[in-house]
């Protein structure tokens, strides 16, 4: 597969084992990713992740604004095939079409479950019980090609966002690796989506973050697992905004829903619609992550139980 110019496209960490594998097995001719960001406070110039591995490999980066207005340059480079990965644009249709082995995907869901940017957080806050990889031919829609192949994982109640994320990058990564020969040397499969049993995985709102415990105890727990380490689900507690790393299913039953019921050696209970949620790592604001012995130490028993998070 050496001999085989690849065009990667391709943003966040997650990418980054699935380039670094066609580093190592193909002819990467060039990166195409999203534009450098200011991030934190200090407003600092960050590279995205598959930048960072594309200069330390000494290969071409282009960084458009809008791919569907800037995609000559990578027209130039006469690729092959180009395989994207959590790439965050819209890719149009020349780009798809003009490969002599088109494009293709590692898309992080089973498809055709959890189309969009989000579907790592949404297999989790939506309460399934498995996700995967899917390797896929792209089409003009949002992740609506024709499937290539598969694999699953469990999604076990110990899994949060990060967990799963660091899986599926390896496994998306391994299973390109076994399914690209197939498509070079046109044996791979096709199989169209099943419509029908489409759902989706919308990029997160900063509205989905915040917790609300008029939901039962297992759907605040998958949620907190959801968007835990990235971006984390928060509540306020007397108007300060608390965000919720960690938590288990409590037992008790009493109460109204988001009083703080029961206080633990390391646990906070609040009242859902059905039951509590044990709340057992948190991140005061301004403050770093803590366990919740240590919150309850600082603020005090007496001063939380039956107070109200909202």
């Amino acid at each position: 597969m050496k001999n085989k110019k690849v065009v990667f496209m391709g943003t966040p960490l997650f990418s980054v084992p699935v380039l670094e594998m066609l580093i190592e097995n193909t002819n990467v001719v060039l990166v195409v990713t999203q534009p450098d960001s200011f991030v934190g406070r200090k407003k600092e110039l960050k590279y995205p992740p598959v930048k960072e591995c594309a200069i330390k490999h000494n290969i071409p980066v282009f960084q458009p604004t809008k791919i569907r207005n800037e995609y000559e340059e990578i027209l130039k480079y006469n690729p092959d095939i180009i395989i994207t990965c959590a790439y965050g644009q819209i890719i149009p249709s020349i780009l798809l079409d003009t490969p002599k082995y088109k494009a293709v995907n590692v898309h992080a869901s089973l498809l055709p479950k959890l189309r969009g940017g989000s579907p790592l957080h949404k297999c989790i806050i939506d309460g399934y019980s498995e996700t995967g990889v899917t390797i896929m031919y792209m089409a003009p829609g949002m992740d609506d090609g024709d499937i290539i192949t598969q694999k699953k994982i469990n999604i076990e109640d110990s899994d949060n966002v990060g967990t799963i994320h660091d899986k599926l990058s390896v496994m998306g990564r391994d299973l390109l690796l076994l399914t690209l020969p197939s498509i070079f040397d046109g044996t791979c499969n096709r199989t169209k989506q099943n419509e029908s049993e489409v759902t989706f995985a919308y990029n997160i709102k900063r509205e989905e973050e915040k917790l609300d415990f008029n939901k039962t105890a297992r759907e605040v727990f998958n949620q907190i697992r959801g968007m835990y380490p990235f971006p984390i689900a928060y509540t306020t507690l007397n108007d300060e905004i608390i965000k919720i790393c960690e938590s288990k299913i409590g037992d008790k039953t009493t109460g109204k829903i988001g009083e703080i019921i029961a206080l633990y050696d390391n646990g906070i209970g609040v009242k859902c619609s059905d039951k509590e949620i044990i709340i057992t790592k948190l991140k005061p604001s301004g403050k770093k992550e803590m366990q919740a012995k240590d919150f309850i130490n600082g603020r005090g028993k007496d001063k939380l139980l039956g107070e109200k998070l909202c």
